[in-house]
Parts: structure tokens; C-alpha cells; sequence
């Protein structure tokens, strides 16, 4: 399992180099837009969130998957306005910086997710709303 979490740590952190390599293939290319597409909306997110420790449940990894794209566009919109603030906007310009970012964050342990790791619990002295006994005068 610790083999299979290096792989895809290793997959995230070389996707923002091969998306910066795409995008010298001529324009218009699927195999020019859609690597660069892939990594510009999950990579930076994925390197953030997935490696985690002690590993996700099953349906926390949906929830970080979803959470991924967020957190990727985010840094991207933030990365492009500087750059046009700086007047130095350029794919490569774009990429580079997302790129190094990623690789970096993919070689620590992910930003905890509490809910993620673990089931929810409820509060002691809590009874779900499903499962709770109806008094007189709670319903029908």
C-alpha cells in the first residue's frame, strides 16, 4: 500500500512537467490542452490533499477528489492575476510556478482531514434526528 501511495504521489508530482511539456505541442492539439486542463483543475489540489497518512476511507475519497478541484482553481486564478498584475502572463509562466508548487507539496503528507480519516461521530447524549422517538405532538 505504501508503494501505491509513492506512485501516485510521484504521478502528481511530475503531472504539472508534463502538462508544462504538452503545451509546446502545435495548438489546437487534444494532446496540447487536455493534460494541461487535467493538471491546471486537480493537480495542485490533489497534491495538497491526498497523501495522506494514515490513508482515506472509501467515501472520503470522493470527498478529497471533489475538494481537489477547489483548491486547484483557486491556486490557479490566484497564480494567473499576479501574473497579470506583473504584466508576465504566459503559458509557461502560468505552468512553471504550479508545476514547482505541486511537486513540492506532493513530497509532504497531506493537510489533514479529520472527517476524512475518520467515520463522523456524534456528540454523546445525541440521538440522530433519524432515529429519534416522536413524543406527543411530533407528527403526523
Amino acid at each position: 500500500m505504501n508503494t501505491t501511495r509513492n506512485r501516485i504521489r510521484g504521478a502528481v508530482a511530475v503531472s504539472g512537467w508534463l502538462a508544462l511539456a504538452a503545451s509546446l505541442l502545435p495548438g489546437g492539439s487534444p494532446l496540447r490542452w487536455l493534460p494541461v486542463l487535467l493538471f491546471v483543475c486537480l493537480g495542485p489540489g490533489l497534491a495538497l490533499l491526498h497523501p495522506q497518512p494514515s490513508g482515506l476511507r472509501p467515501g472520503a475519497r470522493l470527498e478529497a477528489f471533489a475538494l481537489a478541484a477547489p483548491i486547484s482553481l483557486s491556486l490557479a486564478s490566484l497564480t494567473a492575476t499576479l501574473l497579470f498584475l506583473v504584466e508576465g502572463f504566459s503559458v509557461t509562466a502560468f505552468l512553471v510556478p504550479l508545476a514547482a508548487f505541486t511537486t513540492a507539496v506532493a513530497l509532504l503528507p497531506g493537510l489533514p482531514l479529520p472527517a476524512a480519516t475518520r467515520g463522523a461521530v456524534e456528540p454523546e447524549g445525541t440521538a440522530s434526528f433519524r432515529f429519534r422517538k416522536r413524543g406527543p405532538g411530533d407528527g403526523r
